[in-house]
């Protein structure tokens, strides 16, 4: 079953409306997303590889769990529930550290166009890569990285995008502040 989500304006906020998630892809309405980046203690963080199904970047390595926000939804439940849903980890709100919000517009070759808030957080990561569950039509496979990998990301093939180097290096040092 699609998802419906918010529209939002090009400022962020809400508009009282809301569509199918194809339908805000198909005629660029902003709508508000989550990224959750895992990290551990030992300087390492968690990409998952997106599945080859994926309508956008199929099979790069990503941000460690990413999702529409359900109209309606509290931005905080959404992180937790894409969380739970695509790798099996239960997080709760304590968990979970906001850093920003990031606006986001992409053009894709496919016709989808991608205008988002996305709601950017960090937290640890206190279970082995082993006991995490996947999401099969989501996520292809679940690997730790070094940390400084973030800041590095045009050197490594498929391994996130080095167009959004900026945001990378903005979630690196927000994860060494948080390891401080």
């Amino acid at each position: 079953m699609e998802e419906w989500i918010d529209i939002l304006d090009a400022q962020g906020n809400y508009t009282g409306k809301s569509c199918l998630k194809t339908e805000a892809h198909a005629k660029g309405y902003f709508h508000p997303t989550v990224h959750i980046w895992l990290y551990t203690k030992n300087k390492h963080i968690l990409f998952q590889k997106r599945a080859l199904t994926k309508l956008v970047f199929p099979g790069m390595w990503d941000i460690s769990v990413a999702g529409h926000v359900a109209a309606g939804e509290v931005i905080l439940d959404a992180a937790m529930r894409e969380t739970k849903e695509e790798i099996g980890l239960r997080l709760t709100k304590t968990n979970l550290t906001k850093i920003g919000v990031r606006k986001h517009m992409v053009a894709h070759p496919n016709g989808i166009q991608d205008n988002e808030f996305h709601h950017v957080f960090i937290a640890e990561l206190n279970v082995p890569v082993t006991q995490l569950k996947r999401q099969e039509t989501e996520v292809a496979a679940l690997q730790l990285f070094p940390l400084d990998t973030l800041t590095k990301t045009a050197a490594l093939e498929n391994v996130l995008l080095p167009r959004f180097h900026d945001y990378y290096c903005k979630v690196y040092d927000a994860i060494l502040e948080q390891l401080s």
